[in-house]
């Protein structure tokens, strides 16, 4: 290996590097039993961020609306908690939230069918603590997914 192989591996990150080694990882979703595109496929992370800015966006608009006092600062404090009521209420009940349906997304247990309500709970909390859903696996799911059990999906 040159150095120009060398450097490309290190700056294309660990995967790519394994893979130019051989490594074979297959597509996101695979491990899953998930469709490698289309409906039913990992959610893509463009999607996903969307999704939760639309969420985020909404809880500080109706915070600042009915909750705070009208300062920034008091209607983020109160944005966070009906951030949790939102994802848990919506998520548990309809399988997405507001944000993630007009994204075309769902959230669905990894063994297929819905979330458990304890599941659902678990998910939440994690969510809004953010650090869980900034660290993913190699399918691209959240630690708030995977340890809730769950997966993002597309629904088209």
């Amino acid at each position: 290996m040159d150095n120009r192989q060398a450097m490309g591996s290190r700056l294309s990150g660990p995967r790519a590097a394994a893979e130019g080694m051989g490594a074979e990882f297959g597509y996101r979703g695979e491990r899953l039993g998930l469709p490698e595109e289309g409906p039913g496929s990992i959610a893509p992370l463009g999607r996903r961020v969307a999704a939760i800015l639309i969420d985020w966006l909404l809880c500080v608009l109706i915070a600042r609306a009915l909750l705070s006092d009208g300062t920034m600062q008091s209607a983020g404090n109160w944005a966070l908690l009906v951030f949790g009521v939102m994802v848990f209420l919506t998520v548990g009940t309809l399988g997405f939230t507001p944000g993630k349906r007009l994204m075309r997304l769902r959230v669905v247990s990894a063994a297929g069918g819905r979330l458990t309500v304890p599941r659902v709970l678990v998910r939440t909390v994690l969510l809004t603590l953010a650090l869980p859903a900034l660290i993913w696996d190699r399918d691209t799911r959240g630690l708030h997914d995977r340890l809730s059990g769950a997966v993002q999906i597309r629904t088209s």
